[in-house]
């Protein structure tokens, strides 16, 4: 995930300087394991036999209930990744989404990777010609699923990113 050079420190936690607090910080952890469970199908329907990318999304929800230390959940979503790192396509996409998602628990800024990484599993899935659509469609499925507190602070961070990310959230 491509994090700004300059950091917003609406997006860093109150624990390393910045103003997120915890529970927003949780927050946008369980809304990036969301995003990244909703395309985990592409990775488990070729893969349903490794648990990494399940186990990192279960892992994001569990530190956002206090539940899992964090150094625990950034490791799961380093595994969740290493389960991508082989493979090509919309599972590929679908396994760097978990694991950006666990990495939340660690720097907050990984949620715009799992929600990067889900639009690109979509797009990678869709029928040639409907990638634009798909990826357009899942964005939008992604905003209705942001925290009603963080809904602009989300959107500014993308708007933001947009011209150093490789993909593009606005219409």
């Amino acid at each position: 995930m491509i994090l700004p050079a300059v950091r917003d420190p609406r997006l860093v936690s109150v624990q390393r300087g910045g103003t997120l607090s915890e529970p927003d910080h949780r927050l946008l952890a369980v809304w990036a394991a969301d995003c990244a469970e909703h395309v985990l199908q592409f990775f488990e329907a070729e893969h349903g036999e490794d648990v990494r990318p399940r186990e990192a999304i279960e892992a994001a929800r569990a530190w956002s209930r206090g539940q899992a230390a964090m150094m625990a959940t950034r490791a799961m979503g380093g595994h969740a990744m290493g389960a991508a790192r082989p493979l090509r396509g919309a599972a590929r996409f679908a396994a760097y989404a978990a694991g950006q998602a666990a990495c939340v628990a660690h720097v907050p800024e990984h949620d715009l990777g799992a929600a990067a990484y889900a639009i690109k599993a979509v797009q990678a899935a869709a029928p040639v010609g409907q990638e634009k659509v798909r990826g357009l469609a899942e964005r939008d499925w992604q905003r209705r699923q942001i925290p009603e507190g963080l809904y602009g602070l989300v959107l500014e961070d993308q708007a933001r990113r947009n011209d150093i990310c490789w993909l593009v959230f606005s219409d």
